[in-house]
């Protein structure tokens, strides 16, 4: 462990403008009970994206030091997130013309065809999970009520919980079996440097192993999900070979808390991961797989900006790796309808995710997306994410 800091950093986030925009953020003091002392910024639930246009300009800025108030650019234009219409053209001749099939952002199955979907990519592998099974993981860290489900609630509370969200889901979608997991952030982005100087922490192994034996009493599977700061993945991702060489574990990495190029302090700035990045950490895995003899490992990257990550066309698919671009964002339905479009469907990879947030999808009186409203969209998120 890095630090000796007592106090908890949380950060604070503000959805700005029709396409999830970054305003301002800051990071606030947070006291909290903790097995041990610790510093987190880490992902407190509030999320938002960069300053982007549809087009994909965009400007970003630090969080100012003295307080601030959410600040606002432009109100959302609702007729660019109305729903598109797909028709059948009457033939010549034809008496009947079928009806128009009306779609919310990121539910046409014309616009994910023109884009790209299904992938072709490598035919899944012996013992993989997707995409014949949905996952469904609860998020976060148990250092921390305000990181995520995995912490607020109390061991036995949370899993029982989970199981509700699993049975809801099989409820919904009987043809595709739900594997419960838990997703715990391994690696914590910090406010400070610590001792390392790096902006982040590693959580010690014994609290890791704690949420692996909470796994599989579940029958849960278990992803570490890494927020770097300053450090590079290269560095961190070989500290874990330890937990990854177990064929229930899987990984996550976190573009928004990778700040090696900036040099700013996580929860001022969005970060970013490149193809390379993410070549490394799939590449990285599948020779675990390779060395542990290990069925395919599930690789999933949160993704809610567009300069979240670059190059996306440059990503290598492996049939060891199955990779997940997973839609991080928060906000009103519309608004998560529309990032998933622009951000997930507009740049296909492999698979898709999907994250729900309990307090901050609903802290503006908007209702918590139903696994039938997930459904609609177009591809179906295979890995859904409850924080």
């Amino acid at each position: 462990m890095d630090d000796g800091i007592a106090s908890i950093f949380l950060k604070e986030y503000f959805v700005k403008s029709t396409l999830m925009t970054f305003s301002t953020r800051s990071v606030l003091p947070f006291i909290a009970t903790l097995v041990l002392p610790l510093s987190f910024t880490g992902c407190t639930g509030e999320k938002t994206g960069d300053i982007a246009s549809s087009k994909g300009t965009k400007t970003e800025a630090a969080a100012p030091a003295a307080s601030f108030a959410p600040i606002t650019s432009a109100r959302p234009n609702r007729t660019a997130f109305a729903p598109t219409t797909t028709s059948i053209r009457k033939a010549p001749g034809a008496e009947i013309t079928a009806p128009k099939i009306k779609y919310n952002a990121g539910e046409d199955p014309e616009f994910a065809r023109q884009h790209g979907w299904p992938v072709k990519g490598p035919s899944p592998l012996p013992g993989s999970i997707l995409p014949q099974k949905r996952i469904v993981a609860y998020y976060g860290n148990p250092l921390s009520k305000k990181m995520g489900a995995l912490g607020e609630f109390p061991k036995d509370d949370m899993l029982r919980r989970l199981k509700g969200e699993t049975a809801r889901w099989e409820k919904a979608d009987p043809s595709t079996p739900v594997q419960p997991a838990l997703h715990l952030i391994a690696v914590v982005a910090q406010g400070e440097p610590g001792k390392a100087g790096k902006y982040r922490m590693v959580i010690p192994d014994t609290i890791v192993n704690q949420v692996y034996g909470w796994a599989k009493e579940a029958n849960a599977i278990l992803f570490i999900d890494i927020q770097t700061g300053h450090d590079d993945i290269r560095n961190i991702l070989p500290r874990f070979e330890w937990l990854l060489k177990n064929p229930d574990v899987h990984l996550g990495i976190d573009p928004e808390f990778n700040l090696i190029a900036s040099k700013k302090k996580p929860g001022t700035k969005i970060g970013t991961y490149d193809a390379a990045d993410i070549n490394y950490a799939s590449g990285y895995l599948k020779d675990l797989v390779k060395k542990y003899n290990l069925p395919p490992k599930v690789f999933i990257v949160h993704r809610f900006t567009r300069n979240g990550v670059t190059n996306t066309r440059k990503i290598v698919l492996r049939p060891e790796v199955q990779i997940v671009m997973n839609m991080d964002g928060w906000g009103a339905p519309w608004l998560k309808r529309d990032s998933y479009k622009d951000y997930v469907v507009a740049e296909p990879v492999q698979y898709t995710g999907f994250k729900l947030f309990y307090h901050n999808d609903t802290k503006k009186g908007d209702p918590l997306l139903t696994p039938q409203d997930v459904l609609k969209l177009h591809p179906k998120p295979v890995y859904i994410q409850y924080q």
